[in-house]
């Protein structure tokens, strides 16, 4: 039997993140089911497109984690754009700046009123409603917080709307903090304020994309991995705690540690612990990838759509990112777990609500891509965040450790995956 220092499961991001902070000098032995490196990463070029299986534009916090990986891709040309994201309103008739809770005033005058007047009543000190008030809202769920900080209008407008179709899923059995720090809050002073003095910046109001996909980014992290420790078309089929050994199709291998990027409930499955399935849930995402004649809209790279009539929730410019003469998309579409996608079948129809919103205007279709992503972002409920905790730490005192946005059932930036998996390895010591 083989014996490997560290084993990790999964070459995306997270796992190449953590086999890299051990250094290609490290006893490590990473298996990936895929052919290829990457996970939900990978790159696909085709008829001249350059497009990610979804749309990965990175937000760095960390200027040291970005200028690591710019030494790592010689001659790649990045660029840093200052994103422009807009929400479609009436059927396409009107753009709205994102987010869209601190650009109401944009709205038409009933609308803007409906919502102005929700959110105080939502907001408002108690005192100052009167005695007849009746008490804040309880904020138990995801739906309750977007009604309880901004009123019925602007939860109803677009917040609900649009989240149930990314979701997929009923807003109320979600976590109240499911979307953590990448959920855009704004009190009732900023939403005020922003009508006279504009201020949409999150945390991805900038974002960089390298020239040859998000591909680039992962390669970078690749290269301080030893390419020997890499072990594609390989998945792992099931973990021996007891024993300490993995087994794939193609042999055993003892191990000390293991760090796994898969997702925690396939990890469980996989280590046979005991544990309770049913709180882990999630949706599923068709992207499709579009190339088109010629250019669209040029001065978008983000478009979001809430009416549930329009079948994508949101829409991605690949084009506007480095001037190209074609536009090329992204095209995201949620789906519940079980449903059965059929990804051809809805093609003509995402071609129709395009030309609906007013994005292709007798564009000729010229390259397409498809991809579903399953998981693509999982419910965070009270339920899954305490069987997370629960079952990390149970795994963690057998020397297996889960990270990453699924190990860790959670929603995080690809930039996050990074910085967990080193100061995992950090920690671990080599």
């Amino acid at each position: 039997m083989e014996h490997a220092r560290t084993i990790v499961v999964g070459a995306g991001m997270s796992g190449l993140a953590a086999a890299a902070a051990l250094g290609k000098g490290h006893d490590t032995r990473v298996f990936e089911a895929d052919r290829e490196i990457g996970g939900y990463c990978k790159t696909v070029k085709q008829d001249g497109f350059v497009w990610d299986y979804s749309g990965h534009f990175f937000h760095f916090k960390h200027p040291e984690i970005e200028a690591w990986l710019r030494e790592r891709m010689p001659g790649q040309e990045i660029r840093t754009i200052e994103k422009r994201s807009f929400i479609s309103h009436s059927g396409g008739a009107r753009r709205i700046d994102f987010p869209f809770q601190k650009n109401i005033h944009q709205l038409p005058k009933e609308e803007l009123i409906d919502c102005l007047v929700d959110l105080y009543f939502a907001r408002a000190p108690r005192e100052l409603l009167g005695p007849d008030a009746p008490p804040a809202p309880a904020e138990e769920s995801f739906k309750d917080m977007l009604y309880a900080r901004f009123g019925r209008s602007i939860a109803e407008k677009f917040l609900i709307p649009y989240n149930e179709k990314l979701y997929a899923c009923d807003l109320g059995r979600l976590d109240k903090d499911a979307m953590g720090r990448f959920f855009p809050h704004a009190d009732l002073t900023a939403i005020v304020r922003n009508m006279r003095a504009p201020d949409n910046s999150s945390y991805n109001a900038t974002f960089t994309y390298p020239e040859g996909g998000a591909i680039e980014y992962v390669r970078a992290v690749a290269s301080e991995v030893a390419p020997s420790a890499l072990a594609l078309s390989e998945p792992v089929t099931r973990i021996d705690l007891d024993a300490k050994v993995v087994t794939t199709p193609r042999r055993q291998v003892s191990f000390d540690r293991l760090i796994s990027s898969a997702p925690l409930n396939r990890l469980a499955a996989l280590t046979g612990i005991e544990h309770d399935a049913s709180v882990f849930s999630w949706n599923k995402v068709l992207v499709w990838n579009l190339g088109f004649d010629r250019k669209g809209p040029d001065d978008v790279h983000w478009m979001y759509y809430p009416d549930r009539a329009t079948s994508f929730y949101r829409i991605g410019f690949y084009d506007n990112i480095f001037g190209a003469d074609r536009m090329s998309l992204y095209v995201e579409l949620g789906y519940p777990a079980d449903a059965k996608v059929d990804a051809e079948g809805m093609r003509a129809r995402v071609l129709a609500d395009l030309e609906r919103e007013g994005i292709v205007a007798g564009h000729e279709l010229v390259s397409s891509h498809s991809v579903v992503m399953d998981p693509a972002y999982v419910h965070i409920t009270r339920e899954s965040i305490a069987e997370t905790d629960r079952l990390r730490a149970e795994l963690g005192k057998r020397h297996v450790h889960s990270i990453g946005r699924y190990g860790g059932w959670t929603y995080c930036s690809i930039e996050d995956n990074i910085v967990e998996a080193r100061a995992l390895c950090a920690e671990l010591g080599a």
